[in-house]
């Protein structure tokens, strides 16, 4: 779990760590990146980015409120897990089921950052750095979306990938 321990700590200041910490942690570019797969295997391809944003900035509220978070880390491994979940499913899981993973998954994810914002000398650019760096893997993702969406076999790869990756990052081992 070396990569989920970046988390919580360290010395963070303004903008410059906000717009790296989301692509210095492989839970956080495999999440971010597979809610914008995600996203293209829906009818309304951008409400899934726009679900986790929400559920980021809630529990990015939590987490500078200081509200605790027991197994944060595993939730956000978790997370993972269930986002590849997800895009191997593909259309065939609900909307409301999908926006109710990738909603938790940013809930995750966003008390992590929220938990380190007030360490940042500037908290409010920290944060504004880390989701702008969440929306451009999310946009990345929506790029390798548009080539997969169609291609059940190749989509179910990937969330293999993912899911594999996810399982990893969940027992330690990555």
């Amino acid at each position: 779990m070396i990569a989920l321990l970046a988390h919580v700590g360290g010395g963070i200041d303004g903008l410059w760590d906000g717009l790296v910490h989301p692509f210095t942690g492989l839970d956080h570019v495999l999440a971010m990146v597979t809610v914008g797969v995600v996203a293209m295997t829906m009818a309304r391809p951008f409400a899934a980015p726009g679900v986790f944003l929400g559920g980021m900035a809630v529990g990015g509220a939590l987490g500078i409120a200081g509200v605790s978070a027991p197994g944060a880390e595993m939730a956000i491994a978790l997370s993972v897990v269930a986002l590849a979940v997800v895009l191997i499913a593909g259309p065939r899981l609900g909307s409301s089921s999908v926006f109710a993973l990738v909603g938790a998954a940013g809930l995750a994810h966003g008390h992590a950052h929220g938990a380190e914002a007030p360490s940042a000398v500037h908290p409010l650019i920290y944060i504004a750095g880390f989701v702008l760096a969440t929306a451009a893997l999310h946009l990345s993702g929506v790029g390798l979306g548009t080539m997969v969406r169609h291609r059940t076999p190749a989509r179910a790869t990937l969330g293999g990938l993912v899911l594999g990756a996810g399982a990893g990052l969940t027992l330690g081992i990555i």
